[in-house]
């Protein structure tokens, strides 16, 4: 039954795991393997997210950056307009456009850009694309073979007039807004759909506005792609992390997992006892620990088992005797002649009914003792007021002639933690033990105190009997061991009560012993001590 204890000792407040004391006190969430999964998909979404995050930060600088430039260029054209005399103020405040042309055709305009004049009305005087050898427009399809079906154009026909529209509009606005006298910056799309950044400055004669001029640049698109293109290493970063993580994972935790998975189905067909995986078992991390608890358990279940099996053959052992002797006697009694010897063959077999009766009232009582331990929650018991009740209840249903129970107790409340039910059973245990070896003219005692040791709560049960032989101190608490002295009843004790008795005591954490008390050197009685964790210090 030492499953039970374990079972038992699981339920005890502020109990603590085996190995927790191994366990390091700072892991990543608690858990070290999971922190090892967990930062190696974090670190994979960081790099992607990073990537992301400055390709962003990029563009937004480079659109920034390019107005900026455009602006300081336009402030510079339209200062130069001035200066080489495009813009007049005799009689009237105009812009001349020929001059205006002339000097747009001798200016050097970078390639990719593209500047433009309006006049106060927003009409269009000057285009840098019309005065360079630039041409608008894209190249012709190649030319089919004759006598191919010729494709209709009128859907892009359309969509390009759209988007000619829809330019013009974005750009009129533009205009329109510097024609205010505000500078303006903006990211539009062009005639062909391509992505611009455009400035638009107003051009003054003193603080007359006159005109405005327009520098766009166009090659925003490719500058974005060969960001795109540049976060192409990140992704593939991040891919190559995301498949090293999953790669672990398989490796470090589901492997070991179907391991395990598959030792404990060999445990289930009864292939083997226990689960031994010696190399998961030495892993610090949380699959070692699965193993090893896994193991624990598999050992408890084989030690259960075994514990099972030799309680059921020893049950079948101590029934098989007292049936034995009924049925010899059973056999007997037709032959018996005279009324005396047909008493004492009756009288053996109540006997004999007795012990089995006794016999297996205990072995009932010891199969219950696992469920109820596991199944009650301990909790703080008065011993004082437990004992109390028990020797009263000796005492109100005492018999002449029985072995009367003496109790002393320290008024101080003193408590354990436990579950008075298997508690009081201990008690009654060791009271019916010390008075079937008692004599008639003996008393039992039980004493209650409070020692300074480790497990302070001490409670003994002392008798007047013959002792226990020295030899047998300890193997008292084994099952189904009796030892009948001379003139003790015989049937009252089955050998079980003792082994319940230490079985319930170390579920709760205590201790039991057995002794002799001596006087003069002679051996005056037996002494049965249980000490007992306090409540607060059950550790």
């Amino acid at each position: 039954m030492a499953s039970a204890t374990a079972t038992a000792r699981a339920d005890r407040p502020g109990g603590r795991e085996p190995e927790e004391g191994r366990r390091p006190l700072f892991r990543f969430g608690g858990s070290r393997l999971g922190g090892f999964i967990l930062a190696l998909n974090l670190l994979s979404l960081l790099i992607l997210f990073g990537g992301a995050l400055l390709l962003n930060e990029w563009s937004k600088g480079l659109v920034g950056a390019r107005q900026e430039s455009l602006t300081v260029q336009a402030e510079l054209l339209a200062n130069v307009l001035r200066e080489e005399g495009v813009t007049r103020g005799e009689p009237t405040p105009e812009l001349d456009p020929i001059r205006a042309s002339l000097w747009l055709t001798d200016r050097f305009i970078p390639a990719g850009q593209r500047v433009r004049l309006y006049d106060i009305n927003g009409l269009l005087l000057v285009d840098s694309y019309q005065v360079t050898e630039a041409i608008g427009g894209r190249p012709l399809p190649a030319a089919k073979a004759a006598g191919s079906p010729t494709d209709d154009g009128a859907a892009a026909r359309l969509v390009s007039e759209r988007r000619i529209a829809r330019a013009d509009s974005e750009l009129a606005a533009e205009v329109g807004a510097a024609l205010e006298g505000a500078p303006q910056a903006t990211l539009r799309r062009n005639e062909s759909g391509d992505r611009v950044v455009s400035v638009s400055i107003p051009v003054r004669h003193v603080r007359q506005v006159l005109g405005v001029l327009t520098v766009e640049s166009g090659d925003v698109d490719e500058i974005l792609s060969a960001q795109r293109r540049a976060l192409v290493p990140f992704a593939l970063v991040a891919l190559g992390v995301n498949l090293l993580a999953s790669l672990l994972l398989h490796l470090f935790v589901a492997r070991p997992i179907m391991r395990l998975s598959a030792a404990a189905d060999q445990v289930k067909l009864q292939r083997a006892r226990a689960i031994s995986l010696p190399d998961l078992e030495d892993r610090k991390d949380e699959i070692g620990d699965l193993a090893r608890s896994l193991e624990s358990m598999t050992d408890t279940l084989s030690t259960r088992m075994d514990a099972i099996e030799r309680f059921a053959a020893d049950v079948s052992h101590e029934i098989k005797n007292p049936l034995t002797s009924i049925r010899s006697a059973l056999e007997t009694l037709p032959l018996v002649k005279t009324d005396a010897h047909r008493e004492k063959l009756t009288a053996l077999l109540q006997q004999d009914v007795r012990r089995l009766d006794r016999l297996i009232t205990d072995i009932s009582n010891a199969s219950r003792l696992d469920a109820e331990l596991s199944r009650d929650r301990p909790r703080p018991v008065e011993l004082n007021r437990l004992l109390t009740d028990i020797v009263g209840v000796y005492d109100t249903t005492a018999k002449p002639g029985d072995v009367p129970v003496i109790l002393k107790a320290p008024e101080t409340p003193l408590r354990v933690m436990g579950r008075d039910g298997p508690l009081g059973q201990v008690f009654r245990n060791l009271i019916d033990n010390a008075r079937s070896f008692s004599p008639e003219s003996g008393a039992v005692r039980v004493s209650l105190e409070e020692t300074g040791d480790d497990l302070p709560v001490r409670v003994r049960v002392e008798d007047e009997g013959p002792g226990i032989p020295p030899e047998n101190l300890e193997t008292v608490f084994e099952r189904f061991y009796t030892s009948r002295p001379q003139g003790a009843k015989f049937g009252s004790n089955s050998g079980l009560g003792l082994s319940i008795v230490r079985q319930i005591v170390e579920a709760h954490g205590g201790r039991v012993h057995a002794e002799n008390r001596m006087d003069a050197g002679r051996i005056v009685g037996a002494r049965f001590e249980i000490v007992f964790p306090a409540v607060g210090r059950w550790a």
